[in-house]
């Protein structure tokens, strides 16, 4: 026995839209409870909310459990945490503010074994493999790698065309709050910056990889999806609860 299949990462190989939400709260109760909504997918933050490694393992274990496929962001390409996350079985990794093909091309290395990469060899004592029952996890478990790379910000539009070359990236992921803030415009919704987003989806679809994105309002993701993308994250835990509660209260204030 081997790693187990990808089922993202075949689903977007098969020419498949997969829809998923951000969960924020690092909270493996919520994250369990989010996996019963029907998402094809739900990112563990570890940028932007409050989690370690035993906070992202315990999400792992409660979305793995539902119906979504899990995917962990961590706070940057540090292949020490990369190594961390993979061991305790994620698959899917989303790495945040990637500015060059030189990094990508670290970041690739990070989530492969020897000789292609760099990952510790550890797997005997890893969840990944079922704590070494699965003898042909350290044969396998690249080919089930899918690794997402988020470009945010001038540098990384800059770059755009040789970070999409790089072999073994799989999905370009466009981070529209912070490229637009860094651009000087207002937010994603500014005019502008829909436009740059819009056109850095259809380049990479155009070279051959799979595209992405955050958007809140469903024009946005139709918009999105129009230009080729096809990892869409269309909503995020915190924010979903923060309305619904907000609407509620208002109802009866």
């Amino acid at each position: 026995m081997g790693a187990p299949v990808n089922k993202l990462k075949a689903r977007l190989l098969a020419g498949e839209r997969c829809h998923g939400c951000w969960l924020g709260l690092a909270d493996a109760y919520s994250a369990e409870l989010a996996g019963t909504a029907g998402f094809d997918w739900l990112l563990i933050d570890g940028e932007h909310a409050p989690n370690d490694i035993r906070s992202i393992l315990s999400q792992l274990r409660a979305v793995q459990a539902g119906r979504s496929e899990p995917v962990v962001r961590l706070p940057d390409g540090d292949p020490v945490k990369i190594k961390q996350v993979l061991d305790i079985g994620a698959q899917t990794l989303l790495i945040p503010i990637v500015e060059s093909a030189e990094q990508a091309e670290l970041l690739v290395r990070a989530t492969r074994y020897p000789p292609r990469g760099i990952r510790g060899v550890g797997a005997a004592l890893a969840r990944a493999s079922s704590f070494g029952s699965e003898s042909d996890y350290l044969a396998t478990a690249d080919a089930e790698i899918c690794l997402i790379l988020q470009v945010e910000n001038r540098a990384g539009l800059a770059a755009l065309d040789d970070i999409v070359n790089v072999e073994g990236v799989d999905v370009v992921f466009i981070g529209p709050a912070d490229l637009a803030a860094d651009l000087g415009l207002s937010g994603p919704a500014d005019p502008q910056a829909r436009k740059i987003v819009m056109e850095a989806l259809s380049r990479i679809v155009a070279r051959g990889k799979f595209a992405g994105v955050l958007g809140f309002q469903r024009d946005y993701i139709d918009a999105a999806t129009e230009a080729g993308a096809t990892f869409l994250g269309v909503g995020a835990d915190i924010t979903i609860l923060r309305e619904a509660l907000a609407a509620r209260a208002q109802e009866y204030r």
